[in-house]
């Protein structure tokens, strides 16, 4: 099957949308970093609620700052309209109980296509709850997130939640790079691991694996 290219999906959807009219959009967030990219490119066409729900986050601490510095990215970045802020559930043991069976998988497998869901889940209920008109997510801004299995998550939460959802792989057209930008430009604290404890050991290993080869 061909992949679709979802950027030039998303370029439809704001073609489409009148010069006053600023559609409700609730934009799940992993991090600042991702965060910083997406925000300067949608906030021409939404009015956007950023949505921190990210239970893959396992260390309480790592949770905090990374909540912290998307609230300072809000404050600082200069955008079209104010963004809102709404804060999810902190709940690890949610990811755990998903996780389960599958701790041993490498990354960008069947885990973290279950945790797309997990938080892609949460991120429709609250577009619903909260009568936006559209949600969708900054994870495809990373070369390491799979945008078309992204894509077909959001699209069938989109169905079942009744709240249209946002194409997009944001790391297109130097999407990816900007963000790099914005984080030196903001300072941004960038993690070098996505966030669950699977993702961080694996990160450790190819740091270990690295100083091998260099000692070698």
């Amino acid at each position: 099957m061909m992949k679709k290219n979802y950027q030039l999906e998303l370029d439809k959807v704001v073609t489409n949308l009148t010069e006053n009219c600023h559609p409700r959009l609730l934009l799940h967030a992993c991090c600042a970093p991702c965060s910083s990219y997406v925000l300067e490119y949608l906030s021409r066409f939404f009015d956007i609620t950023l949505f921190y729900y990210n239970p893959n986050i396992t260390s309480k601490e790592e949770y905090s700052k990374r909540v912290q510095e998307v609230q300072r990215l809000l404050q600082e970045m200069p955008l079209p309209a104010p963004v809102s802020f709404l804060a999810g559930r902190y709940d690890p043991e949610r990811f755990f109980a998903m996780a389960k069976g599958m701790e041993t998988l490498p990354e960008g497998g069947q885990r973290c296509f279950a945790c797309y869901r997990l938080r892609l889940t949460e991120a429709a209920a609250a577009a619903k709850t909260g009568g936006f008109d559209w949600f969708t997510t900054t994870l495809s801004i990373s070369p390491h997130k799979n945008a078309q299995k992204l894509n077909e998550i959001g699209l069938e939460l989109a169905q079942q939640a009744g709240v249209r959802w946002l194409p997009s792989d944001f790391k297109k057209r130097g999407g990816y790079q900007r963000s790099i930008a914005l984080s030196r430009q903001y300072s941004l604290y960038r993690q070098n691991y996505c966030g669950c404890i699977y993702s961080q050991t694996e990160a450790e290993q190819r740091r270990k694996g690295d100083c091998s080869l260099e000692k070698g």
